[in-house]
């Protein structure tokens, strides 16, 4: 049976909505007929002008447009498993991840052409690389334009996959050590959608703003969604606060996802107004925890936006659970949850030989349902290490209350355990969040001769702000245990390094804290 595949949502809704004007980006417009003949043309010419097999992979880096959208809708018809490409990836990184996925043809757009032929040169010979092709315009290296391709190919779609054919190969872990490619396949990819579109609205009546990196998991409801549905698809580049609010206010788009980072930048944009977001419906947020002072800015600044977190990551293509506008509007503590399972998905806390604990007890998440990936790429003892009985190891720490609330504590990796007590540094970061004119806060743990480890945290301060390190201290010790409390403030005026998806990266401050203070390598 093929039920639980992108061409089955595809077709009928490209025949539906033939003459709706469905996709903006920038001077660029397309009904969702001239998308469905651009998508059909780049299927055909990836299988017989770039001679990719189903199952072969093309790797994406570039940023959010139509050309990407195009890109996960050809791959996901059948005519190649598509890689996409983190836009922060370092020389290295985009070597290993070439050189592990064997993508046999990039596509990269003329913002990122130079970075990516500098870096790859040096390894070509090594890589399974034939083609590198140009998106847009310039005067940079690349094989072959994609225009050319999609001119010079003829409408015709590939065979339809079957439910359990490899949809996506998403590289994951690169903030907390090597990164490992996650198959995705159609039924998985498609059940997340339907997981999504149970506990949001969907219509055609939607506008969805893809601002959030497109290479990432988060945008993958997005993705495959809203072109489904009938609705309407608008793209910004790069996220840039105030062309989000322009873009928003041309096209009234009622639906986004951001990250905590970005909701922040465009709420202390100098030309932020209430009113500019006015046609927003639903805002979904998440990869990072939400500062609890910024949550209390948009309940004054947006009341009408209806608010949902997301919880999940790539290995589950990617959402697992929701905390849902109800929820929000409970305010109190259930806010410092990332709310109840979709529809479809079990959560399971279980303590470090597998046990399930008590309601309330803290360990590791567990999950399961029908949206998991089938493998990391060609690592089958690390697929073995988080797989066990149909249950995937997310690394999480957490619990779950009696209501069925998930309350996460820390990433497993990212737990310090100082003098003996075990401090989640998401519990550290949310007390000082609330400090006004802190704007970011990290906090790792750090070598100390009698505890182990100690409390350090670094505070990114708001522009004129004069508080100071003591200040810190004695705010978090009003509202966390003593131990928990940092032993070490580093106060900085720069951002933090982020992610692509604009988490911290932890892993980089560890690296920088460790080089100023000598310390040995673990």
């Amino acid at each position: 049976m093929k039920e639980l595949i992108f061409p089955r949502l595809f077709r009928p809704a490209m025949e539906r909505w033939a003459d709706k004007l469905g996709f903006h980006d920038g001077a660029y417009r397309a009904t969702f007929g001239q998308h469905s003949d651009r998508v059909l043309r780049l299927a055909d010419a990836i299988r017989n002008e770039l001679g990719l097999e189903r199952g072969d992979r093309f790797a994406v880096m570039a940023c959010n447009g139509h050309e990407f959208l195009e890109l996960y809708h050809a791959g996901m018809l059948g005519a190649g498993l598509i890689n996409p490409l983190n836009l922060r990836l370092a020389g290295r990184e985009l070597q290993d991840i070439l050189l592990d996925s064997g993508a046999t043809v990039v596509f990269v757009d003329s913002v990122f052409a130079e970075h990516f032929a500098r870096n790859i040169a040096p390894v070509r010979d090594e890589l399974s690389l034939r083609k590198v092709v140009l998106i847009g315009d310039g005067d940079v290296p690349h094989d072959v334009r994609y225009e050319d391709l999609i001119d010079a190919a003829r409408p015709v779609a590939p065979a339809e996959p079957d439910e359990t054919d490899p949809a996506v190969l998403m590289y994951t872990g690169g903030t907390t050590g090597r990164a490992r490619g996650a198959v995705l396949e159609q039924r998985a990819e498609i059940l997340n959608l339907y997981h999504i579109g149970i506990a949001v609205e969907m219509s055609d009546r939607r506008v969805y703003l893809h601002q959030t990196p497109m290479f990432h998991a988060a945008s993958m409801g997005g993705v495959i969604g809203i072109p489904a549905i009938g609705g309407t698809s608008v793209f910004v580049p790069l996220f840039e606060p105030s062309q989000v609010m322009e873009v928003i206010e041309r096209h009234s788009v009622d639906w986004t996802m951001m990250v905590p980072t970005m909701i922040a930048m465009v709420l202390n944009h100098p030309d932020f107004l209430p009113s500019r977001l006015a046609s927003l419906r639903d805002l979904v947020y998440g990869a990072s925890p939400m500062p609890a002072a910024l949550l209390d800015r948009i309940f004054e600044l947006l009341p009408e936006v209806d608010l949902w977190q997301g919880y999940g990551m790539t290995e589950c293509s990617s959402v697992l659970t929701f905390l849902t506008p109800d929820d929000h509007r409970r305010r109190g503590r259930v806010l410092r949850s990332a709310g109840r399972p979709v529809l479809g998905v079990e959560i399971s806390v279980r303590d470090e030989s597998g046990r399930p604990v008590d309601s309330g007890d803290n360990g590791e998440v567990w999950a399961r349902g029908g949206n998991f990936m089938r493998e990391y790429w060609r690592r089958p003892d690390e697929t073995a290490a988080v797989m066990t009985d149909g249950w995937y190891r997310t690394g999480d720490e957490g619990h779950v209350d009696d209501e069925g609330y998930v309350y996460l504590v820390d990433r497993v990796k990212d737990m310090i355990v100082s003098g003996g007590e075990n401090v989640y540094s998401i519990e550290v970061e949310n007390a000082i969040s609330t400090l006004p004119g802190v704007a970011q806060v990290a906090v790792i743990g750090v070598p100390h001769d009698v505890l182990g480890e100690q409390v350090h945290a670094i505070v990114v301060l708001e522009p004129g702000s004069d508080i100071t390190a003591d200040d810190i201290i004695a705010h978090a010790r009003e509202r966390i245990a003593g131990y928990k409390v940092p032993k070490s403030i580093e106060l900085r005026t720069e951002a933090l390094p982020l992610s692509g998806a604009l988490k911290p990266l932890k892993r980089e401050l560890r690296e920088d804290y460790r080089q100023r203070a000598a310390v040995p390598a673990p």
